[in-house]
Order: C-alpha cells, then structure tokens, then sequence
C-alpha cells in the first residue's frame, strides 16, 4: 500500500481526520482535483453543490451555530474567492467558526497574468482570524491542523486556505495525516478565569440593588446555558439578552426580559436597562445595537464583563470587575462561589421586574397582532408562527424587515441556538442560503426562513439548491416592494425623503413555484394561519408571500434607526 497521496486527496483526509461530515461549495476549473478526490474517497462527507459562493459560506456559518462543529465551505479562484468572502466577514465577527478552502491558479503561473489571478492570502488576511495560500503540498497537513486550531480555540473565528491547483497533484505523505478531532468542534481547550476573579464579580453582584444581566452570543457559543439558568434563577436576577444572545436562556423562564437595544429592543424592555444600578455583560460585546449606540448605561454606570477575548473587555465601559474566560467555566466558577457563602438571602426581585414588562410589552404587541388591517401586519404573522410552530423549530431570519419583529415578539421556548441571524455585518440575503445549512446541521427540527423581499432578491437562486436536497424548510417572504429598513430610516432622519428604496412588485409565490417550491400568496388576514400550518406541515419546501405592511409606516420594535 502506497504511503503517498497527492494534495488535493491529503485535503479530504485531513477534513475527515477533522470529523468533518458535510462541505458546502461550488466548482470551477481550479477545483478539479479536488472534486475528484472528493469522488474517488471513502470519506464520508457529504459536498452539498451551491449556486453561489456566498451562498455556501451562509450554509456553512448556520451549520456550525447549531451543531457547534466547524462549519466548511469551498469555491475556486478568481470571482469565487471574491464572492466568498463576504460570509467570512460575517462568521469572524459573530466568532463562529468556519473554514473556506478556496483552489488557486498554480504556483508556478504567479505573475504570468493569468486568468482569475488573484492576491488571495492578500484578499483574506484582514477580514479571518487564520489564513494562508499553501505555496508545498508537504505544508497542508500541517497548515489544516493549525487552521482548526485557530477557528475553535480562544474566540472562535473564521479561516481561509488557499489550495494553487499544482499543489493539488504534488506528493504528500500519508503518514502526516493526522488531527486533534477535539478541533472539528468549538470552542476546543476552553479556558477558565484566573483565581479570585468569578469570586469577585459575584462580589459586586451581590453589593447591587437593581443588577441586570445582559448576555450576547458568547453564552450559547459557550454552552453555558445551564449554568447560566441556575445562578440567573438562584439570585433571582432579571437577565436581558442582545439578539446574538437569545437562546441564553429560555425566554419562557420567569426572570428573562427580552432582548434589549435599538433593534429588536422594545421601550418596556430597555426600562431593564437604564434602571439597573449594575450591568453584567456576559459575552456581549456593548456594542451599538445592544446599548442604542451607548446610550445606556451610563458612562459611569457599575458593569461586570465577562467574556473570552480581552479585547472586548473594557472596550465601551470601563469594568469594576472584568472576568477573562471561557463563559460555561466562569459560570461553573460563579455558581461555585455562591455554594460556598452563608448567606443566600439576596434575591433581587427579576421575575416580578421581567413578568411586568413583558406583560405591558405583549399587551401592545397583541393590539397589532389581532387586527385585521390590510396590508399584513408583521406582529400577526409572528403571532401565528408562534402559534402553529413546534418547540424544537430553528428560525432564521435577514437582519431586515422580519429580524427586529422575531427577535422582540417571538417567545423562544427553550435555551440553545434556535434563532439564527447574521447581526455581525447584517448583509441581506442570508437567511434563505443559511437555512439549508441549518437543515443539514439539525434535520431533525423544522426550519422556517424569515425575510423580506429585498433579502429574497439577493439569492432566490439557491431555491433549486434546496429543491434539489429536498429540504421540508418553510421560507416566509415579507413583501413591500422596497428596502424597508433603509426606507424607515430615511424617514425617521432624513425628513421622508424617500430616494431609491423602491422596486417592483415581484410574485415571489410564482417564482419559487417555478423552481418546484410549493407556493401561496396570502393578502388577507383571515387565510393566513391556515396557509402558514400547510406550509409548514408539507414534507418538502415550501415559500409563503405575505403582502406586509410597509416598514416606515409599521410599529416596528426599532428604538434607533440611524443618527
């Protein structure tokens, strides 16, 4: 038995080594030999061939998010490398991990000018956590093996290998394939805080009158849901979450309010925020979003952050405690410390505080919800949903119209990563692609993709995709004919003058129909519960267009759109 295989089949064999089950991607010349290799393997991963680039990294990012494995995506050199990029950017700023494995021109044709040169190492270097174009084949082993270790540990990140087609039929050694399969899942080697600082947070935590936890995406990247949940319900302490942070906990649990900030945020929920005399962020960044573009808290307000990268510690407000760690292990850490004290009398009153403002929060969402108003209310289709969906469902939605509205109205029944969005860079036309990964990733729940019809415009291509593979995924379009939220904004700061927003009207139904999804176009209010429940009930893709209320003229839970 030969102890040589050649670069592109060391590729495969290291993504196997890896644990790696399904690879997203499309072909091009480049990517010969690596599509060959894929075919002559035993390996057993599933390629799931893509219309779009772009399209495979949005699968690969919402299969790493529900599955908590490296998500892995592929295109060939050129236009392909270029339009692959745009959901690394995506992935390395909401620290999900995911590989894009982009074939080259050959090494020895650099400079030559050849057809789809391009600087590829140059392209991704600002914009990954880990990247490299592989100039030996003998270097890929290794150079894979570094690229995992780089996306799973620490803040988990995107990563980018360049694979020049000649490298692809060079020798490599069998006996270098080897991996930490560890690495294939995130985050890998968690580390926890240094000692006395979990006992110190607690500390200023139990010195407060009014603390609120704020939790971002770092708690369910983490884990950390459980524990999470027990020292949230043992203090009694109201925890509020940014929309990369749903799923902390369930937002059935008596002590969760909601998510707060400038989008998905309502004014009942950001009450929570500028009362509290102490704010914990846990794996929340304080971005603009979250904090309404620091609007609160204060400057001067008591914050204790806890979060895996120290470069997010301290960065909008400055920390009283600052807790450098793993957030399933600071919990652990957290909890422990509050078994060791005596006193377990303070309580501080967050299921009252939550009950009550969810209460005055849905009493105004269901004003909107139950009318019967024409053109469709965005709260009723949630209300619906909400009604008909099971518990296990994953939603993913585009960060336009159909985000603020689910991340505000849509009550998660249960902790993990059941709400999926692109929050990070907020590029439109992420939810139809991102779905299918999240199908391969969780085929066992029902997956329903939210968006409006710009977003449907930016990758309806993929539709064969999915009809191709088959996938039972439910997709709701929110039609108004216009980029709603650049619309609601020109009106909220520039006066309504509306410039460019608009576009036809296009039958969203008819068009997914020709790609053999079955179809409805809901106008009237009193069919849409029965469309939605077929929809959603028939084993094959299905797509529901919703002729929506215009977004500038909604009661959308938006507290800032720009300024």
């Amino acid at each position: 038995m030969s102890n040589r295989m050649n670069g592109a089949e060391a590729v495969v064999r290291m993504l196997q080594a890896h644990d790696v089950k399904h690879v997203f991607g499309l072909c091009g010349d480049t990517s010969l030999p690596l599509y060959d290799a894929m075919l002559q393997l035993d390996h057993g991963i599933t390629h799931v061939l893509t219309r779009d680039e772009r399209s495979a990294t949005y699968m690969a990012d919402a299969y790493a998010r529900v599955t908590g494995k490296v998500g892995v995506c592929e295109g060939p050199s050129g236009g392909g490398a270029t339009y692959i990029l745009p959901g690394l950017i995506e992935a390395g700023e909401s620290s999900i991990p995911v590989l894009a494995i982009t074939t080259d021109i050959s090494v020895s044709t650099y400079g030559k000018f050849p057809l789809t040169e391009v600087d590829q190492e140059a392209l991704m270097r600002p914009l990954t956590k880990w990247n490299t174009v592989i100039r030996k084949a003998e270097h890929i082993p290794r150079m894979m093996r570094a690229a995992f270790r780089a996306m799973t540990t620490g803040r988990p990140g995107s990563s980018h290998l360049g694979l020049p087609y000649d490298i692809q039929y060079d020798d490599v050694d069998s006996a270098d394939i080897w991996a930490d399969r560890k690495l294939g899942h995130y985050p890998a080697y968690p580390q926890a805080p240094e000692p006395g600082a979990a006992e110190a947070a607690l500390d200023a935590i139990l010195s407060a009158k009014r603390p609120l936890i704020v939790c971002g995406g770092g708690v369910v990247i983490a884990g950390a849901m459980d524990a999470l949940e027990r020292f949230a319900n043992r203090l009694d302490i109201p925890v509020a979450t940014s929309i990369s942070g749903q799923g902390s906990l369930a937002e059935t649990n008596p002590v969760c309010v909601g998510v707060v900030g400038s989008n998905g945020g309502t004014d009942e929920t950001w009450e929570a925020m500028t009362s509290a005399d102490l704010v914990v962020f846990m794996g929340c960044r304080a971005g603009s979003t979250t904090t309404a573009r620091w609007e609160a808290p204060d400057p001067g307000s008591r914050i204790v952050h806890f979060d895996s990268d120290p470069m997010v510690l301290g960065a909008n407000y400055q920390a009283e405690v600052a807790v450098l760690g793993d957030l399933r292990l600071a919990l652990d850490q957290l909890n422990a410390a509050l078994d060791a004290r005596e006193d377990e009398s303070a309580r501080f009153r967050g299921a009252e505080i939550a009950s009550d403002i969810r209460r005055r929060k849905f009493e105004a969402f269901m004003r909107h919800a139950e009318t019967s108003e024409t053109p469709l209310r965005p709260e009723r289709v949630v209300a619906t949903l909400q009604k008909i969906l099971p518990e296990t469902a994953t939603l993913v939605s585009d960060p336009g119209t159909t985000c603020p509205y689910f991340s505000a109205y849509f009550t998660l029944p249960r902790a993990g990563r059941h709400f999926i969005t692109n929050r990070a860079h907020g590029a439109l036309g992420y939810a139809l692609s991102a779905s299918l990964g999240a199908w391969y990733g969780r085929p066992e729940s029902k997956v329903v993709a939210l968006m409006g019809d710009g977003s449907f415009g930016f990758t309806a291509g993929e539709l064969e995709t999915i009809c191709r593979a088959r996938a039972p995924i439910t997709f709701v379009v929110m039609s108004n004919s216009a980029y709603g939220w650049i619309k609601a904004s020109q009106k909220a700061d520039k006066g309504a003058r509306y410039y460019n927003v608009d576009f036809g009207r296009t039958d969203h139904a008819a068009v997914a129909a020709a790609y053999g999804v079955k179809s409805w176009c809901v106008e009237r209010p009193e069919d849409l519960e029965r469309v939605l429940r077929e929809a959603v009930e028939t084993d094959g893709p299905t797509l529901v267009d919703v002729i929506a209320q215009p977004l500038e003229e909604a009661a959308a839970p938006v507290r800032r759109w720009m300024g």
